[in-house]
């Protein structure tokens, strides 16, 4: 498990990964870009190695890696794949 933290606004984030798979270092890559450019002061990102921790994803229903979920705030929202659409995972990590 890695983590990047920045204290404030209390966005909340878990990436599922599956190891150093290129899918997997694309969506952390991307998801640190684009919390580093809309959420510089306020994230906090856990990643989880599904090849690590296999019965952590699937007591939480993850099936496929890269799977982001956004914890807080609420409602829990999910997105699936390499994040690269930065718009689309904005959308999802603004919107109620």
């Amino acid at each position: 498990m890695r983590k990047a933290t920045a204290a404030g606004s209390g966005l909340v984030l878990r990436l599922y990964i599956a190891g150093e798979a290129p899918n997997s270092l694309s969506a952390i890559a991307n998801v640190n870009a684009i919390c580093e450019a809309h959420f510089p002061t306020g994230y906090n990102i856990e990643i989880v190695d599904m090849l690590q921790q296999p019965l952590r994803a699937l007591a939480n229903g993850i099936i496929v890696t890269p799977t982001l979920l956004r914890l807080a705030p609420t409602p829990v929202r999910r997105l699936i794949g390499n994040l690269s659409d930065a718009a689309q995972v904005l959308l999802t990590l603004v919107n109620k």
